[in-house]
């Protein structure tokens, strides 16, 4: 192998679009822009979404609906979670580190979905009416 005979990989390396060189090229003439119209005219250009003139779709369709940008930050755990938790007291960074609730989590919040048979003290996590019930009649507390 010497420096003057190295070459790209076969294929590799595509010859550039010349464009407007005569009719031979398959790319004279219009220049593969077409005939007329706002996209074969030089500095013809449109915003994302234009529809010509006519409404955009975006402004004819009605708004609808809100997402609350703090829904990534909450978390839920359910009774049975909780059960197979093996802790007497839980809080947030305990959830993080058994992975019950992601790392992003800001605000965790107990719901009755299973049963609880223990005592478990919560701090720092609230809960629904129902779990509540539940955490209290197992005699658990929630501070």
């Amino acid at each position: 192998m010497q420096l003057n005979t190295l070459k790209p990989a076969a294929g590799s390396k595509r010859p550039r679009r010349r464009v407007a060189r005569g009719i031979g090229s398959g790319l004279g003439k219009t220049a593969g822009r077409g005939h007329n119209g706002q996209h074969s005219r030089a500095g013809g250009y449109h915003k994302v979404g234009f529809e010509g003139g006519q409404m955009p779709m975006h402004r004819r369709l009605p708004k609808r609906g809100f997402k609350s940008q703090t829904l990534k930050f909450n978390g839920e755990i359910t009774l049975s979670a909780l059960e197979s938790l093996a802790l007497d007291e839980v809080d947030l960074v305990a959830l993080k580190a058994a992975g019950l609730v992601g790392q992003l989590i800001k605000h965790v919040k107990l719901i009755k979905r299973g049963t609880l048979s223990r005592k478990v003290a919560l701090k720092g996590i609230g809960a629904t009416a129902g779990a509540k019930a539940a955490l209290e009649a197992a005699g658990g507390s929630l501070a």
